[in-house]
């Protein structure tokens, strides 16, 4: 849950250039949404020295959303970049000040974006199981908590955690929808 707030620093930019070049992975990426394997926030929080502490869990959540938030944010900017780009740049807007402009033009597209991430770190499980190590009282999350009682054959209150579950993600998705809607 505490990685898509951190997801969305990175996942704005209309084009992903390094000194003017494109990078192709880096294309790549934000064109399609891409699943990472658990092994790479593994690798991260490696090499931060964090494992089995909360940190490397909000990294390895980081790690794996921020591809997907990057291409549907990259995807709900491309069609307003075409359209009002030619404007903004007459108007002498350069490319950052051009990013809040189009991330308010696409807002809806973009809520779905982070709503993605949103989705994608409330129900990891093998990441944070690897990096935070399941820790009763320190890195034990509802889903490893899920997994938990599964194991030890307590299905009824693996049931109930997970539709505690469900209902925090309909209630955050409702929430920021009823935001998005209020602004308008």
């Amino acid at each position: 849950m505490r990685g898509s707030i951190g997801d969305l620093p990175f996942s704005g930019p209309p084009r992903v250039d390094v000194a003017g070049e494109r990078i192709p992975w880096l294309t790549s990426c934000r064109r399609r949404p891409r699943a990472l394997p658990d092994a790479v926030a593994l690798g991260a929080a490696r090499r931060a020295g964090a494992l089995f502490t909360p940190g490397a869990m909000v990294l390895a959540q980081t790690v794996l959303a921020t591809p997907i938030i990057t291409a549907l944010v990259h995807r709900a900017v491309e069609e307003p970049w075409q359209e009002y780009g030619g404007a903004l740049r007459v108007d002498g807007a350069g490319r950052l000040r051009s990013i809040p402009i189009l991330l308010a033009i696409a807002r809806r597209p973009v809520l779905t974006a982070v709503l993605a991430g949103f989705g994608r770190t409330i129900s990891e499980v093998g990441a944070v199981l690897i990096v935070g190590g399941n820790i009763a009282g320190d890195t034990r999350t509802m889903t490893t908590a899920i997994a938990l009682e599964t194991s030890k054959g307590d299905l009824m209150l693996a049931l109930g955690l997970g539709f505690i579950l469900i209902g925090i993600s309909i209630a955050v998705s409702a929430g920021a929808f009823a935001l998005g809607e209020e602004k308008r």
